[in-house]
């Protein structure tokens, strides 16, 4: 199947899952739609992994895709070894009802 389209062009949805990835590893949880946290959940998974390698190589890659270095480096010093022995499922997707204007699912998606 693959990703959602999230009804933006490519280089804004890019943009967009990145401020979401970097907003959630800076915070620990952010707000969001439902469909926009599922998008969100596997790029994060996916830098945890990157964290728990912990190499340069690694870090450069983290790198690339977050734009805070600071943000990394909590990513690589904190969350990486906190989450050394866990084999996956770093985040938690929880709901908290609908959005007024358009009656959009609204969750919380927070580290474990």
């Amino acid at each position: 199947m693959g990703y959602q389209k999230l009804g933006r062009n490519t280089g804004h949805r890019r943009a967009m899952l990145r401020n979401l990835v970097t907003s959630l590893f800076r915070d620990d949880r952010i707000h969001t739609t439902e469909t926009r946290a599922k998008e969100v959940k596997s790029v994060a998974d996916k830098m945890v992994t990157l964290a728990k390698r912990g190499d340069l190589a690694a870090r450069r890659q983290a790198l690339e895709y977050i734009y805070d270095e600071r943000v990394v480096r909590k990513l690589f010093n904190d969350l990486g070894p906190k989450f050394a022995e866990r084999p996956g499922g770093y985040t938690r997707i929880v709901k908290m009802g609908y959005r007024r204007g358009d009656a959009a699912p609204l969750v919380i998606l927070e580290l474990v």
